[in-house]
């Protein structure tokens, strides 16, 4: 796989720097129901004749074209890569062997630098989620969603960050990084706190990251860049998925979430675009993998 398309950001413009000379001075950045979706084809023109740069990589979660992997996963997959994506990031494997998910990214030159995993599959095998990650080549285990009933009190949110360090700890030693995936529940005050709030400070940074999903994070209210300052090297992973004017997920460049602003204003080592549930999957991700093509950061 491609260790030379997933190279971090300010590697990626030292590069630049060094091939073309000119002086590049931007650093970069870049779920799970939704009400309503918006899926218009144009992509709006976000490009920037002030940055000669671009995202390094730019890649996908797999979620977004479930409906379509469920009928035909190879072909989903070649669709992906046709499109141009760099990397993927799984959301379950579709009854395939690690060995089979291993040859299809090859056969496709795709990256997977990560893998959604559900947290009652943590608790139950943690070695063999542990030994498929290394198999497949995956950098980060992701817990992507909690269940209502593990989130009804803070004392929910401080168990689960034990649990959440337990596991991380074990990645740690085993060569990979666990993160957690936000949603907008977990920014609703319990007795004055917010719950995420609990999930960083009662976990170690380095043993449990967290994978920014900016639509979630701005439908919630909160301050992203504020997050994202107050706590450097916790976000190598972000979701990118756009906000339309009613309030639904929308293609990126067809909403109103500034991406340019958060991506210069960051360090995000890997752009996973996403939406929940879009009406037209294949022709969503080929809107946002335009958008983010031209975007210059």
């Amino acid at each position: 796989m491609r260790s030379n398309r997933t190279m971090n950001r300010r590697q990626f413009l030292t590069t630049s720097v060094q091939a073309t000379g000119f002086l590049c001075a931007g650093m970069g950045l870049a779920a799970c129901t939704s009400d309503s979706a918006d899926d218009e084809t144009t992509a709006a023109d976000t490009s920037s004749a002030a940055s000669p740069a671009s995202l390094p990589a730019i890649g996908l979660q797999l979620y977004t074209i479930r409906s379509v992997m469920e009928n035909d996963f190879r072909g989903a997959m070649e669709q992906v890569a046709t499109i141009g994506y760099d990397e993927v990031e799984f959301a379950g494997y579709y009854d395939r062997t690690p060995d089979e998910i291993v040859a299809l990214l090859n056969d496709l030159d795709l990256a997977s630098p990560a893998t959604h995993i559900p947290l009652q599959r943590i608790r139950e095998a943690p070695d063999e989620v542990i030994q498929t990650a290394k198999t497949i080549g995956h950098q980060y285990v992701v817990c992507p969603y909690l269940a209502e009933s593990e989130r009804t009190s803070l004392d929910n949110y401080r168990s689960l960050a034990e649990d959440f360090s337990t596991f991380g700890e074990r990645c740690t030693e085993a060569g990979l990084q666990f993160a957690y995936h936000n949603h907008d529940f977990e920014f609703v005050e319990m007795n004055g706190t917010r719950p995420y709030d609990v999930l960083l400070s009662e976990t170690d940074p380095e043993h449990v990251k967290m994978e920014l999903d900016l639509y979630w994070v701005i439908e919630a209210g909160q301050d992203l860049l504020d997050y994202i300052g107050q706590n450097p090297g916790r976000y190598p992973l972000c979701h990118v998925k756009d906000r339309g004017p009613n309030g639904g997920m929308t293609p990126v460049g067809n909403g109103t979430i500034d991406f340019a602003s958060i991506f210069e204003a960051a360090n995000f080592q890997h752009y996973f675009v996403e939406h929940d549930n879009p009406e037209n999957p294949m022709q969503s991700i080929e809107t946002s993998h335009r958008t983010l093509q031209t975007l210059k950061i």
